[in-house]
């Protein structure tokens, strides 16, 4: 009597290159590990090694499968040779991969990072079911799939520049932002035209899609005594007849998986705990501007740096090696016992840590949430991207920080006054937290991730359906 063997049924992971990427899209194949699918995490082989670092390595049960990049160790990893690699080298290589795992099992859906588009085609030229992930707000994803809307409407240009000057609501119920702040101005204006072709086809992609998990809460328009409930998005044309995926946003289920390893692509520096060991209840100030560019720039680092010594309060600072050029002679020296500096640090036990009053952030979405889930009072220094919408929720529509213009020594001794002094903002993150982070808002999560495994299970989610849009 012959017994078939049961082939595991697969799902393929595609994150976008960047340790904010990586680490929410490991914690939602933790899940789909524990719902019985087997995770294949899939990311260049430049970044593969990084990845894998011993606590990863411990967790075999998750596949990590390195593809080729075409770069080496001397290629710079900025947004266009990354965006160049993916587009250029890596769908071939994934291809093959796809029939190389289907030798071994089903391949039943890919979930990609929508900052990765480029696996869209390559999951519907295999015939592989696909959703979207979005590593961001689902605010943010508004403000992107509204681009043709912005046009229409002359806010901004077919290349995606500003048309007016000054602060915009570009879309009902969201704050309104600078002209200035859009997530694709930045940089020269060529690279801020490149990055909004970037932007218009991922949205373009994206329109194949049936599903988008968010990595977010589903209650982003969260105001004190507001009890009005945020919708959902649901699958519909978004103003100019094209299809935009129904999104589920999951990001309490991914922040509470108890069993996760949270990645790091550089080594923790573990003496941060123990220095905070030793401070005061609530006295250290917790400085962190992200992982994935040098992020403000040496007189930044030097205003900065004076005006955290003129303080005269604890301060635990990640700052790179390479960024503390900016740092005066003999600084490190002299704050040695006012204040700590480290290239890296592990960022979730810090904010845990029971001597953290506040956190100097750039208001990236993964810190933001790390910190709500923390219950640690925000002091904002947006830079790029979605860190001004970010701040303006943190700031306007949450009450949860403070926003600094700037480094001077004013501006950060005023910055933290009205940060610590603020009583309403501890309950505000109690209620906050609670709200999107407790036990009913995880079951509600819980409730869209299932829906969607169901589908997945049983071949609802299908490949692309329109045939003329699967390349």
């Amino acid at each position: 009597m012959k017994y078939s063997i049961k082939k595991p049924k697969m799902i393929i992971l595609v994150p976008y290159p960047a340790q904010g990427h990586v680490t929410p899209m490991l914690k939602l194949a933790t899940t789909f590990l524990t719902r019985g699918f087997q995770p294949v995490i899939v990311t260049p082989e430049t970044i593969h090694r990084q990845i894998l670092s011993p606590g990863i390595k411990a967790n075999d049960k998750i596949l990590f499968m390195p593809i080729p990049d075409g770069m080496d160790e001397r290629t710079p990893r900025d947004f266009f040779t990354i965006e160049a690699a993916m587009e250029n080298n890596m769908p071939r290589h994934l291809e093959r991969l796809v029939v190389e795992l289907e030798e071994d099992g089903e391949v039943v859906c890919m979930v990609i990072d929508l900052l990765a588009s480029w696996a869209i085609g390559v999951a519907n030229r295999c015939g592989v079911p696909a959703a979207g992930f979005w590593p961001a707000m689902l605010a943010t994803y508004r403000l992107i799939s509204a681009i043709p809307d912005m046009v229409r409407a002359g806010l901004i240009s077919e290349t995606g520049l500003p048309q007016h000057l000054g602060m915009v609501s570009f879309l009902p119920n969201q704050p309104p932002l600078s002209t200035e702040e859009l997530p694709w101005l930045i940089g020269t204006l060529a690279a801020r035209k490149a990055r909004f072709k970037f932007w218009t086809r991922t949205l373009s992609r994206s329109r194949t899609l049936q599903w988008l998990l968010v990595n977010s809460f589903p209650e982003e328009y969260y105001i004190e005594d507001d009890e009005k409930q945020s919708q959902l998005l649901k699958s519909s044309n978004n103003g100019d007849g094209h299809h935009l995926p129904l999104a589920l946003p999951i990001g309490p289920l991914c922040n509470h998986s108890s069993d996760t390893i949270n990645p790091s692509f550089w080594e923790e520096d573990m003496s941060s705990i123990e220095w905070l060991d030793h401070q005061k209840p609530g006295s250290a100030i917790y400085v962190s501007f992200g992982s994935w560019v040098s992020p403000i720039g040496e007189a930044k680092v030097k205003s900065l740096a004076m005006a955290l010594e003129a303080l005269g309060k604890p301060f635990l600072w990640v700052l790179r090696d390479s960024w503390r050029s900016g740092l005066p002679i003999g600084y490190l020296e002299r704050v040695s016992k006012q204040g700590k500096v480290v290239s890296w640090a592990p960022q979730m036990e810090v904010l845990k840590h029971k001597a953290v009053g506040c956190y100097l952030t750039h208001c990236g979405w993964n810190s933001t949430m790390e910190a709500i889930q923390s219950q640690k009072r925000l002091l904002c220094y947006p830079i790029a991207g979605d860190q001004f919408l970010n701040c303006s929720y943190i700031v306007n529509v949450w009450k949860i920080g403070v926003e600094i213009n700037g480094f001077g020594e004013k501006d950060v001794e005023d910055g933290v006054r009205k940060v610590m002094e603020d009583k309403q903002i501890g309950n505000r993150l109690r209620k906050m937290y609670e709200r999107i982070m407790g036990d009913e808002a995880c079951s509600r999560v819980m409730s869209n991730l299932t829906a969607f495994l169901d589908n997945v299970k049983d071949g609802i989610i299908h490949k692309c359906p329109i045939n003329d849009m699967c390349s």
